[in-house]
């Protein structure tokens, strides 16, 4: 697999764009979570061109209708921080998971128990393949009904309501603490039994398995392609981008960035809202006439 850990730069211009790996919420997406006619036409333009676009995101499968629509050629995107590529040519509804990267339940349950010691007061909710399940104090954060509301010992034990399908990641959520301090604490108490990462402005977690990242899914999606990290260009705007634009030939952070974000990138360009990723793909197509 290609490494995932690479620090930034800017190839040289001769190194041609074959693929382009973009985030959704702050990045492609304006804040209202529509996608902008002109970052329509950019993506189309890219497909036209023969750059192939992926999606790649936190969000759940089921949440990606928001982008359905938009997809062109191979209809692929990676859900839930690297956790998942799924095939969104069904349309609404019909998703189907090409490939899945789980968290091993031992290993969620080992990460719940250590920052529960850790931070006190943690609340967590277990996003699965289909379902979500949470604890009864887990907050609404989501734009769903919980299938299960239970202690997350319980949703994770061997014959319980999560036990059907895949875990692919755990949420943790703490209504007091600092975001970026919270996720300080997480990794450090956590080590590496668990990928932790967070792309709320809340104190809302993320966490994977070991070593399962936007970075190393979009690596591993590259490869079959036989594309290297030169030619991919990434966007992203929180820490859950940060290994993803490191890893990539370009990266930009948006103008709406997180400080991590802004220092991992190669690049910048101006805020979601402002259509960001369009105004850097025209220019990356112009400049290939």
């Amino acid at each position: 697999m290609t490494s995932a850990t690479r620090q930034p730069e800017t190839p040289a211009p001769t190194v041609p764009l074959r693929l382009i790996a973009t985030d959704l919420d702050g990045t492609l997406l304006r804040d209202d979570k529509s996608v902008s006619p002109r970052t329509v036409a950019a993506l189309a333009a890219a497909e036209e061109a023969g750059v192939e676009v992926f999606f790649v995101t936190g969000r759940p499968a089921r949440w990606m209708d928001v982008v359905s629509e938009h997809v062109h050629g191979h209809g692929l995107a990676i859900c839930g921080n690297g956790a998942a590529v799924v095939d969104l040519h069904g349309g609404p509804g019909a998703h189907r998971f090409v490939k899945v990267r789980e968290l091993a339940r031992e290993n969620a349950l080992y990460a719940v128990r250590l920052l529960r010691e850790a931070a006190p007061g943690t609340v967590y909710a277990v996003e699965q393949t289909y379902g979500f399940n949470q604890e009864p104090d887990y907050p609404k954060l989501h734009m769903e009904i919980p299938d299960t509301l239970a202690p997350v010992e319980k949703l994770l034990a061997p014959g319980g309501v999560a036990d059907g399908e895949p875990v692919l990641k755990i949420l943790a959520y703490h209504p007091s603490i600092d975001p970026d301090d919270f996720l300080a604490t997480a990794r450090i108490a956590v080590g590496d039994r668990a990928t932790i990462t967070r792309s709320s402005p809340s104190a809302l977690l993320e966490i994977s398995g070991p070593g399962v990242s936007k970075a190393s899914t979009l690596a591993l999606c590259c490869a079959e392609r036989g594309i290297s990290h030169e030619e991919v260009v990434a966007f992203g705007d929180m820490p859950n981008d940060v290994e993803m634009l490191t890893w990539a030939g370009q990266s930009y952070a948006m103008g709406n960035a997180h400080p991590h974000v802004l220092a991992a990138a190669s690049g910048r360009t101006v805020a979601n809202n402002e259509d960001g990723v369009a105004v850097v793909i025209e220019r990356l197509l112009a400049e290939r006439l």
